[in-house]
C-alpha cells in the first residue's frame, strides 16, 4: 500500500512540476483512503509555507473538520523540512511516509531528525526510501532542466 499512495503523491507532484514549481507531492491517509492531497505552491501562491505536506495536512484537516489527524499518514516525495516537520507534529500524524532523502534541508534525518527529538511531544514513525529512485530522478531532471540554458534563434 505504501508505494500506492506514494505513486498518487508523484502524480501531484507532476502537477507542481507543470505548475513551474519544485515537484513535490503529499497525500493523506486515514484507514486506507486518501483524505488530504497537495502539492508544491510557493511560488504561484507567493507563499513561502505553500508545501506539498502544509497543502495536504489542510486539505485533510477541512475535509474532517479536525486540525488534529489522529490515525492519519502522510506520504510525501521528498523528505519534509522543518517547517513540515512542526506541521505534522501538530497534526499528530502517527507515520511519515517520505521517497527522496533532501541532504539540504532533510529535518527527518539527512540534516536533522526532528522526529526523534525528545523534547518534542509527539514523534511519527518515519518511513524512509519508497519509491526513492522515482522520487529523486522527478527532482534531479527538474532541476537539470532549469540549470540548461534556453537556446535562443
Amino acid at each position: 500500500m505504501d508505494e500506492q499512495f506514494m505513486r498518487e503523491a508523484l502524480g501531484l507532484a507532476r502537477q507542481a512540476e507543470a505548475c513551474g514549481e519544485v515537484p513535490v507531492g503529499a497525500v493523506v491517509v486515514q484507514d486506507g483512503c486518501i483524505v488530504g492531497a497537495g502539492f508544491n505552491q510557493p511560488i504561484g501562491k507567493q507563499d513561502p509555507t505553500a508545501h506539498a505536506e502544509i497543502a495536504a495536512l489542510r486539505d485533510a484537516a477541512s475535509r474532517l473538520g479536525n486540525y488534529r489527524l489522529p490515525g492519519c499518514e502522510l506520504f510525501v516525495t521528498l523528505e519534509p523540512c522543518a517547517m513540515c516537520a512542526g506541521a505534522i507534529m501538530q497534526a499528530r500524524i502517527v507515520r511519515v511516509v517520505f521517497g527522496a532523502h533532501d541532504p539540504k534541508t532533510g529535518a527527518a534525518g539527512s540534516v536533522i531528525d526532528l522526529f526523534s527529538e525528545a523534547r518534542l511531544n509527539h514523534h511519527a514513525k518515519i518511513i524512509s526510501g519508497v519509491l526513492a529512485e522515482e522520487c529523486g530522478a522527478m527532482l534531479s531532471d527538474f532541476f537539470a532542466k532549469r540549470r540548461t540554458p534556453v537556446a535562443t534563434s
